[in-house]
């Protein structure tokens, strides 16, 4: 991932903070094949488990997640580890984090440049986690192991979902979670029989918050007020992203 020094984001707490606010990130793979492509991505919701904020740490944490058995990706894999004997695959796997607020930042926002010289041009303001590592494929059904991963993943990745992202916490009058123990346990085993488990050993992480940081205090007054007048969830939530980082960034350079 390209960042100008800016916009890098170097902690890996930081990092993995941003991948638990969101868990939907894409698995890339590229193992070669004579009936599949090459290059496969799949947009799936991950569970962290993280290890240290050491950057380095050999392991960083880990992630934890499923998908369809009949998705061609899940197929290349499962391919792969059969022909290579061994569940973790050969070969290095990604998997990309965005954040849920992005948006196209138009030059009339940039009030301070546009009027004094015009040379401004339109960009995108965004957040992205990129993640590198092992993944061990998680696919035999006889195997206790998979099983077992697979139940652990989805308790984890249900109450995730429905405590962190839901607020479904019984808690303050508020609806309690949905939990796997409340469908029938015949129906979950056979929906287990449907997918495999995929586990991310992360080696190395990088990431990116591009929100105006880069230009000058004035514009960056333009890009937050040109958002603000949008009225709309969006433009308010990055307004106040731009804010946020242009404070930081400012407190950095030990500008008042």
């Amino acid at each position: 991932m390209y960042s100008k020094p800016v916009h890098a984001e170097t902690s890996i707490k930081a990092l993995f903070e941003f991948i638990k606010a969101n868990p939907l990130g894409v698995l890339t793979t590229a193992i070669p094949s004579s009936t599949h492509h090459l290059i496969q991505s799949t947009h799936i919701p991950w569970i962290l488990d993280p290890v240290t904020d050491d950057p380095n740490a050999p392991i960083k944490g880990r992630l934890r997640g499923h998908m369809a058995r009949q998705n061609p990706q899940s197929k290349r894999m499962m391919d792969a580890c059969t022909q290579s004997r061994s569940n973790p695959l050969q070969q290095e796997v990604m998997v990309l984090f965005t954040g849920a607020e992005h948006h196209y930042v138009t030059p009339k926002f940039y009030t301070e440049t546009k009027p004094a010289s015009g040379k401004v041009v339109p960009t995108w303001n965004y957040a992205a986690a990129q993640v590198y590592g092992r993944a061990t494929i998680h696919f035999d059904t006889a195997a206790p192991e998979t099983g077992q991963f697979l139940s652990e993943q989805l308790h984890a990745l249900s109450q995730h979902g429905e405590t962190s992202v839901m607020g479904y916490t019984g808690a303050d009058g508020k609806p309690g979670p949905w939990k796997v123990s409340d469908a029938p346990e015949r129906y979950i085993e056979v929906m287990k029989k449907a997918i495999i488990g995929i586990e991310v050993t992360i080696e190395s992480i990088d990431g990116k918050v591009k929100m105006s940081q880069e230009v000058p205090a004035g514009d960056r007054r333009g890009v937050v007020q040109g958002f603000k007048e949008m009225g709309s969830d969006v433009g308010d939530h990055i307004a106040a992203l731009v804010e946020k980082c242009g404070a930081k960034k400012d407190a950095e350079r030990g500008v008042q």
